[in-house]
């Protein structure tokens, strides 16, 4: 009968997550799944301009839909579940008549604000040549 080689220790971290240790080759944590999973959830198309609503203010289903009106209600619904999942969302069902339901963001919700105002500038100043090397890698494949 053969052995089977032991696993070796898996670094300390919370259960779920990715290790807490950094990566061998740079000082940033290492990029898990986890990490995948959230930024794709908090950084997808909806969900930008449902925080950045958001964060101007609480409002209620309708007028976030009015505020984005690309977004289907099927896909804003989807997203605000999400973002409640997440945490950086709260949902508030008012007293009113008929009932109504009101969306706000959480103080976890708020310490997006900074990262993803460094990303929109980051994007807004590095757009043209981002698509300058889209235009030259395009025209290269063609």
């Amino acid at each position: 009968m053969t052995s089977t080689p032991t696993a070796s220790p898996r670094p300390t971290g919370r259960p779920g997550l990715p290790p807490t240790q950094p990566h061998a080759d740079h000082d940033h944590p290492a990029v898990g799944p986890a990490h995948r999973d959230l930024i794709a959830q908090v950084l997808d198309t909806w969900s930008l301009q449902v925080l950045a609503e958001l964060c101007d203010r609480p409002s209620r289903f309708n007028e976030l839909r009015r505020a984005i009106p690309a977004v289907t209600q099927k896909s804003l619904t989807a997203t605000l579940r999400r973002l409640e999942r997440n945490g950086v969302v709260a949902r508030e069902v008012l007293g009113t008549r008929p009932v109504a339901v009101q969306y706000s963001i959480t103080p976890l919700g708020k310490t997006f604000r900074e990262p993803i105002d460094a990303l929109l500038a980051w994007t807004t100043e590095h757009l043209p040549e981002i698509e300058r090397a889209r235009e030259r890698y395009d025209d290269a494949v063609d």
